[in-house]
């Protein structure tokens, strides 16, 4: 298989640096073949342990913290590899006290498949993922089958599935590709509206500038 991700590189900055040696042991979660046990992983009294979004490559994870900060009672798993942004996201979550974040560093496709069980999932997110614009990548675009059968089969019913791509042709793509995954069933006729909860982020921003539409997609499980 493909990978579906690049090691970018970027800066660690001292407070990511800090933040992911200090909070590392209490919020990163290490790679297993094993399904997750989300009551021991999200180990809370004040919500369900079962209520679980997974984010898959959350870059900087200034939207995953606004999300959770704003739905304490839900539990957010974020998959990324990116260390600096796996940084900014333990600094955001040591600054806004959030208990409701875990963090796997590893290959979001290998995590779906060995570590996710089936059926478990309230959400999906997909914001913005590698739009790999060139042709002869596009067969390393994450969300398009197989992969999307495995995301599917994660979702719990009536679990949805939410993409935000600026990349037409990616939309497009995945557009189709969702509407074939068996399992799944389109929320609206075409493309979703934005969805007024999550945030604009500063990534989104900079394709409006170049005047990128920005297409979202939400479908559920049936």
């Amino acid at each position: 298989m493909h990978k579906s991700y690049v090691i970018r590189k970027g800066r660690f900055t001292a407070a990511q640096r800090k933040a992911y040696e200090t909070s590392a042991d209490n919020i990163l979660i290490p790679f297993s073949e094993n399904h997750l046990d989300y009551s021991s992983v999200f180990n809370r009294k004040n919500n369900n342990s079962e209520d679980v979004i997974m984010e898959i490559g959350f870059g900087s994870g200034s939207a995953t913290a606004e999300i959770a900060q704003a739905n304490p009672d839900k539990n957010y798993l974020g998959v990324e590899v990116h260390r600096p942004g796996i940084g900014r996201l333990l600094w955001e979550t040591e600054k806004r006290s959030l208990s409701n974040v875990r963090i796997i560093e590893y290959d979001a496709a290998v995590v779906a498949q060995k570590m996710i069980a089936p059926c478990s999932l309230r959400g999906i997110h997909l914001f913005f993922p590698d739009p790999w614009p060139k042709k002869r990548h596009h067969k390393r675009r994450l969300v398009q089958r197989p992969f999307t059968d495995t995301l599917a089969c994660c979702l719990m019913k009536g679990g949805y599935l939410y993409m935000v791509t600026d990349w037409e042709d990616y939309a497009l793509h995945a557009l189709e590709e969702l509407t074939a995954t068996a399992g799944l069933q389109n929320v609206y006729d075409n493309f979703a509206p934005h969805q007024s909860w999550r945030p604009v982020t500063r990534f989104e921003r900079k394709g409006q500038a170049k005047d990128h539409l920005i297409r979202e997609l939400y479908f559920i499980r049936n």
